[in-house]
């Protein structure tokens, strides 16, 4: 994925948007900067209010209040007809009765550009997409994947400044999204085009953009790039919806400069940096599976280190996932990679087990 400039100024900027339905707050006094040519996800779960405001930048949905800058330019009063921005839908939305090519050519005769620039401009969106040789079929001889191309190079055919994908791989299968996922974003950041996408698949999310806001109850929690994301989420919701995490609730027992320690019901939790707060505050340690050692023997750590029983294993192929289970019940995921075919772990069910990590493991957040 193509590095921004992240001193580059916003292309596309909300300013405190919001959006009611009757009593019902959707869209919660967002404010968001995204970059030109950026890839940029909205990420929740349903009824976030992530579809809502993305119709809203293409228009289908006035704001209650708030404005919608597209390069300068405030366009929240403006119809979607009259707006720089393509919006491609999770159905794809292909005309049955047309082919791929006469599908890719629809917005621009709409347009009334003369036939030789139409077919110049599909001709160069068929082969930026490489479908040239299906050009001739109907949507319904072709994959989901390849129809999810043909919708794409429809949705870039107009040259937009701005596209909306929405779900834009959600009717595809798994292993043929996860494949498509990367052919998608090298088509997006070869035509250069902004985009915002909608998606409540992590994965996806962490994948294709750039950057990813994460969305609950019509409130933006957090803006940042995958990694800020998933490794150092601002409060409990993004920890707990990003990914796979333990999370142990405690109160500040030491806070200095450059350590901290929390009590939990299941021991004292160490942590290689202060946090500036007050003694006695409450708090949740969040502790990633991967960053989680697990042992039969006793290791030589002397802090973090913990016991309990192993009660589940799966296998996941490249890892596998041990659920252990402490003497007051509290149940732990750790992972392990599973470097070698021929590794045959001696942990097995039952089996009373230490596990531990570093300082540097654990983020504290408040609860």
């Amino acid at each position: 994925m193509a590095q921004l400039d992240s001193h580059k100024p916003g292309f596309l900027i909300t300013e405190n948007l919001v959006k009611r339905f009757d009593d019902v707050l959707a869209v919660a006094d967002v404010s968001i900067s995204i970059r030109k040519g950026e890839i940029f996800a909205l990420l929740g779960s349903s009824g976030c209010g992530k579809s809502t405001l993305l119709r809203m930048l293409a228009g289908f949905e006035k704001p209650t209040s708030g404005r919608v800058l597209l390069d300068g330019v405030d366009i929240a009063s403006f119809p979607p007809y009259e707006r720089p921005i393509n919006m491609m839908f999770q159905s794809y939305a292909l005309f049955p009765h047309l082919n791929v090519w006469d599908n890719v050519a629809f917005g621009l005769k709409r347009e009334g550009m003369p036939s030789a620039q139409i077919r110049t401009r599909v001709d160069e969106m068929l082969n930026l997409v490489q479908l040239t040789a299906y050009a001739k079929r109907s949507p319904h001889q072709l994959s989901g994947g390849q129809q999810q191309r043909v919708a794409l190079a429809r949705s870039l055919a107009k040259k937009p400044q701005l596209l909306l994908l929405d779900e834009p791989l959600g009717a595809l299968d798994k292993q043929l999204r996860e494949r498509t996922q990367f052919e998608l974003v090298n088509i997006i950041e070869s035509v250069g085009v902004t985009v915002v996408m909608v998606t409540h698949d992590q994965e996806e999310a962490m994948t294709m953009a750039s950057r990813i806001a994460v969305m609950d109850q019509g409130w933006v929690l957090q803006v940042g790039t995958p990694k800020e994301i998933y490794e150092c989420p601002n409060n409990r919701f993004v920890a707990d919806f990003i990914g796979n995490i333990n999370l142990f609730d405690g109160q500040l027992s030491v806070d200095e400069h450059d350590r901290c320690e929390i009590a939990t019901d299941q021991g004292v939790v160490h942590i290689a940096h202060g946090i500036g707060g007050a003694i006695g505050m409450p708090l949740t340690v969040a502790v990633r599976p991967e960053k989680i050692h697990i042992s039969k023997d006793q290791p030589n750590a002397r802090v973090n280190l913990f016991s309990g029983k192993v009660r589940e294993i799966a296998y996941f192929g490249s890892y596998s996932t041990y659920i252990v289970e402490m003497t007051d019940g509290r149940r732990v995921s750790i992972t392990r990679s599973n470097r070698s075919r021929l590794d045959n772990t001696d942990i097995t069910w039952e089996d009373r087990v230490y596990f531990w990590w570093s300082e540097t493991a654990p983020i504290a957040l408040t609860q």
